[in-house]
């Protein structure tokens, strides 16, 4: 079995103001190196649920290593990982996706979203 990591990167990643050196902290999160104060909002293992806000140290775990976590955004403390998922949150009321965050992020890129802000 390949190793690819501990985690996959929303290819539009949403960062916290506070967090420098990006690229670093990407290396390190895929190769499972420790960081003190990195929180990620990943897709939710619990399929009521949608995105959940986790320590970095979660990541290191085997399990990760089998089933990489899918990473939506990097905040460098909770309080700012919750002002992310407000953010996204709000982008998501904005076109139209209230309450389904998911949705929203699968789409966002795509053509169907960008006509819509043409519009």
């Amino acid at each position: 079995m390949k190793k690819v990591g501990y985690c996959r990167f929303y290819r539009e990643l949403y960062w916290g103001d506070s967090v420098k050196h990006h690229l670093l902290v990407k290396w390190r999160l895929k190769h499972g190196r420790g960081q003190f104060s990195v929180f990620c909002i990943t897709r939710a293992m619990i399929e009521s649920d949608q995105l959940d806000i986790i320590h970095c140290a979660f990541l290191k775990q085997p399990y990760y290593l089998k089933r990489p976590a899918y990473i939506y955004g990097i905040a460098a403390s909770y309080d700012e990982a919750i002002e992310l998922v407000v953010k996204i949150s709000d982008e998501a009321a904005g076109f139209g996706y209230d309450g389904r965050l998911l949705d929203y992020l699968n789409l966002k890129g795509s053509e169907e979203v960008e006509k819509y802000c043409l519009e």
